[in-house]
């Protein structure tokens, strides 16, 4: 799976690496082009798994405001109804084509 703004592939990882969460895939934080993801101020605590840090995304020429988010130090709870260990991953908003 890929996932890829402006022409840049942002983040590579097989499918069966990646984690489906409310219809996003979270890709490994392994998986994700160094140097694209730059940390945003926006907040966000999601009531289920805890406080989220999102990101704008430097791709073709451009930096793409909130267009990507992670759950670094999700709450256990969490855990369990994903049914894994999702810190850290990241999931790609509307606007970055994911899919093969």
């Amino acid at each position: 799976m890929k996932a890829v703004l402006a022409g840049t592939v942002i983040a590579e990882a097989d499918e069966g690496d990646l984690v489906r969460i409310e219809g996003n895939w979270y890709f490994p934080p392994a998986s994700v082009t160094p140097g694209v993801l730059v940390e945003s101020p926006t907040p966000y605590t999601c009531p289920w798994k805890g406080v989220c840090q999102y990101y704008s995304v430097q791709a073709g020429g451009s930096l793409h405001t909130d267009l990507a988010w992670s759950y670094p130090d999700p709450y256990p709870s969490a855990f369990e109804r994903v049914g894994t260990d999702f810190s850290g991953y990241v999931a790609f908003a509307p606007g970055v084509e994911v899919g093969p």
